[in-house]
């Protein structure tokens, strides 16, 4: 590309909120300086308290590149560690990209060309599961399936359209300060809670399968159960918090988990033939893995049922549980409607 051309593509902020990232921090970077957008582009990083080398990482990244530089985040809570990055950086487009996410090629100046195109406030593509590991390799196949994550375009794929959300995201800078950013009160669910304001207020969130990053799954059965939990309580905080925004497909895991446990409660107290629900489960998430796990080696076929439950059930669990004195501290928290919340000195 010749430079009036290159001159005349908007400046790019890349915004990373990171905790504990050193296994994948210096790759991440890599991947978004390797970008060869042609425009201007700035990568800020905001470093919350890791107990890792994460720290480090980023300051050697900051003495190798003159883009690349660091704010703080001393609450560790990836929205409040995205606003930080938003209030420290300057340009009107924002790509958000968290600290175990790896761009594909292409990806910014994709994104930049649909966000005019598509006159959208913001554009993202699909979370690409990939695994190092053979338990990570059976959880990315659970995250990129519709028997694990039902039929969200931004994990399975899909047409290009208008979306309810997309995965990360990148905007513009002047829908993010007309909203505020983030809701920092939003631990988890922060993108969906961000796009569902974008929306009501007029703009376009708009997927596309042309937009990919590579996402490296939890290493561990207790740490995706505890995502997953996660996941689902926020979700139901989001559901209470803006009214009308529940879909059936976050009913699904609740209700799978009800219906196991009462099956199993039923069988055991009454008769036997309840048990037919919890083995119908059983017998789902095994026919599951036996389609969805066609490429995977022996052992990461035989964990993909495991991958498929605790996904399932962590999200159901932490829906129900979900208190509602959670959701009604975030409504008493002051709403992110205006630039205050990005007009702070970072």
């Amino acid at each position: 590309m010749n430079t009036k051309a290159a001159e005349e593509l908007p400046a790019v902020s890349v915004i990373m909120p990171v905790l504990n990232e050193e296994r994948h921090l210096r790759t991440a970077v890599r991947r978004i300086l390797d970008q060869e957008y042609p425009g201007p582009m700035e990568v800020v990083i905001a470093l919350g308290p890791s107990t890792d080398r994460t720290a480090e990482i980023a300051a050697e990244l900051v003495a190798e590149d003159p883009r690349v530089r660091t704010v703080e985040n001393p609450t560790g809570r990836t929205p409040a560690g995205l606003n930080a990055a938003i209030r420290g950086s300057q340009y009107p487009i924002v790509v958000r990209v968290d600290g175990h996410g790896l761009l594909t090629p292409g990806y910014i100046a994709t994104a930049v060309r649909l966000l005019g195109e598509m006159d959208a406030a913001n554009v993202g593509g699909i979370m690409h599961a990939e695994g190092e590991t053979e338990w990570e390799n059976a959880v990315a196949a659970a995250m990129t399936s519709k028997i694990g994550v039902g039929n969200a375009a931004f994990h399975t794929g899909g047409l290009a359209g208008p979306a309810d959300t997309v995965y990360l995201g990148v905007f513009r800078r002047e829908v993010l300060e007309k909203l505020g950013g983030y809701n920092e009160e939003f631990i988890r669910a922060q993108d969906w809670e961000l796009n569902y304001r974008i929306r009501q207020d007029g703009g376009l969130v708009w997927f596309t399968p042309q937009l990919k990053v590579t996402y490296r799954p939890r290493p561990s059965v207790r740490a995706l159960a505890k995502q997953y939990k996660d996941y689902g309580r926020w979700r139901r905080v989001v559901t209470r918090y803006h009214r009308g925004s529940v879909n059936l497909r976050y009913l699904a895991p609740p209700s799978a988990l009800l219906a196991v446990v009462l099956g199993l409660v039923l069988g055991a107290a009454v008769h036997p033939a309840f048990l037919a629900v919890p083995g119908a489960y059983l017998l789902g998430i095994l026919g599951g893995a036996v389609v969805e796990g066609r490429g995977l080696s022996f052992r990461a076929k035989a964990l993909l049922p495991v991958a498929f439950a605790t996904m399932h059930l962590s999200w159901g669990f932490g829906f129900i549980t979900s208190p509602r004195s959670l959701a009604r501290r975030v409504m008493r928290s002051v709403a992110p409607t205006s630039k205050d919340v990005l007009s702070k000195a970072s």
